[in-house]
């Protein structure tokens, strides 16, 4: 696969490989091969002519750019390809060539190959998933009693937990890794329809000839043919759509907690990381950086594939060769961030001094809810919430801490000291102890979490299983 140079700095080499333009060639190939020996094993050719077949199905026999370059005229990659294999099978067994694809119609053999291919690329998102979600689960552990700051709206609200920030981030990637896996389940599917899905010129041979051919591929064989039924494939690209939003939402969060008014974070630096070409002492976030690049193109892809999904009766005209190009920029996109994110996961520096001193810096305002809810017990919700409006705007106007003004409150009113316990209000402005609720819902999901994740581990679905 030709990739921009641009594009390539957004992905991985790895990811652009398994859509490599003779990747693709072979697992086309691997179709006619395998067609060809279960047409075989039915009596419907000798196996000598299957050999013969699949003798030649090797992408590197093939002068790929020309055959691009002819898909161009003939409407499909497979056209020029099925020529050009029957030629090959012709120059060592006429008879052999006579029986290449036979059946079979060029959409079949794409969308096979497509399947076989995404195979592949999903085997890689869910390596990825593994390795992050490793790291966050490890990074909630160590810090379940960290306070940091909680944001709504972009503006300081209260102290959370952040090791309950980052269940916050991990719980969407364990979802991502088990939906993944449900949705390709239904996706990843063996396409043998023939002309127009009835399988006509195999008659009662088709329904064998798909199921040992699905086996051959280490496919599901389709319950219908799916040429111009795209919702269980499409879904299957919503999924690593909705992963890749999901890892925007982290490098979002990330990005911000990395600036250096805020410096609670930092990802990896050396060796040229991070750095500027014109201020040395920048530290940028380059993962968050190509995280949030692949968030923001994906939804445009992901729109492309449903608009293709309104396809013409029994094949499309556009919308599925929409879909083929656009497929592959899903992956891309979401393999480039997950790479991205486990190397800033892998080296992540976290502050914890640096976010108490936020924590502190606001003179108590993000405990004036706790505080109200406990004065609310004496005095009343109403009043309560009165009182506190009153002293926050106190603090902010004479830059004073909050407790302290809620303490010399309380000195000067008798009747609301022995109703309040002074020692109890101060006890609320602890950040330590702000989090004992954070920590009490993170550690119940983590426990979740864990244990989902260790069923994950122990099922690989994406392994191929080739049968000879």
């Amino acid at each position: 696969m030709s990739v921009s140079i641009f594009d390539s700095f957004l992905t991985t080499s790895d990811m652009i490989a398994v859509f490599d333009d003779a990747a693709v060639v072979q697992a086309m190939l691997a179709f006619e091969s395998a067609l060809a020996r279960a047409q075989a094993d039915e009596g419907l050719m000798p196996p000598s002519a299957a050999s013969a077949i699949a003798g030649m199905c090797n992408a590197q026999l093939y002068d790929i750019p020309a055959l691009i370059h002819a898909s161009r005229k003939a409407g499909s990659l497979a056209i020029p390809l099925v020529k050009e294999l029957t030629r090959t099978v012709a120059l060592y067994d006429e008879e052999a060539a006579r029986k290449v694809h036979w059946g079979s119609t060029s959409q079949d053999v794409v969308d096979t190959a497509m399947v076989l291919v995404t195979r592949e690329a999903l085997q890689l998102l869910d390596d990825g998933l593994h390795d992050l979600t490793g790291h966050l689960l490890d990074l909630a552990r160590r810090h379940l009693a960290t306070p940091v700051l909680a944001r709504t709206l972009m503006q300081p609200a209260q102290v959370t937990s952040f090791g309950y920030k980052a269940c916050g981030w991990l719980a969407p990637l364990v979802r991502a890794r088990t939906r993944l896996r449900e949705a390709a389940g239904h996706a990843l599917r063996l396409q043998l329809g023939g002309a127009v899905g009835t399988l006509a010129v195999l008659d009662q041979h088709g329904a064998p000839v798909a199921t040992r051919m699905a086996r051959t591929l280490g496919l599901q064989a389709a319950e219908t043919v799916w040429h111009t039924q795209r919702d269980d494939w499409v879904r299957l690209g919503m999924e690593v759509a909705v992963l890749a939003g999901s890892l925007g939402k982290l490098a979002t969060d990330l990005s911000l907690m990395a600036q250096g008014e805020i410096a609670e974070l930092a990802e990896p630096s050396g060796n040229g990381r991070g750095g500027s070409s014109a201020m040395p002492h920048k530290r940028n976030p380059v993962s968050a950086m190509i995280a949030l690049a692949a968030a923001r193109r994906t939804p445009q892809h992901a729109a492309a594939l449903l608009a293709c999904m309104s396809q013409e009766h029994e094949r499309g005209l556009g919308t599925w060769q929409a879909e083929l190009a656009e497929w592959p920029s899903l992956f891309l996109s979401a393999h480039g961030a997950l790479r991205a994110l486990n190397d800033a996961m892998a080296g992540l520096t976290v502050d914890e001094a640096r976010m108490l001193e936020n924590i502190d810096a606001l003179d108590g305002l993000v405990f004036a809810e706790a505080a109200s809810a406990h004065l609310a017990a004496a005095i009343g919700r109403p009043e309560a919430h009165a009182l506190l409006e009153r002293l926050t705007r106190r603090a902010v106007a004479e830059g004073r801490h909050l407790k302290d003004l809620l303490l010399e409150t309380l000195d000067a009113d008798a009747a609301l000291c022995r109703q309040v316990d002074p020692l109890a209000l101060a006890a609320l402005f602890d950040p330590v102890a702000a989090t004992a609720p954070a920590q009490r819902l993170a550690g119940q999901q983590l426990a979740r979490l864990g244990a989902a994740m260790q069923a994950l581990d122990r099922s690989h679905p994406f392994h191929q299983q080739e049968t000879a």
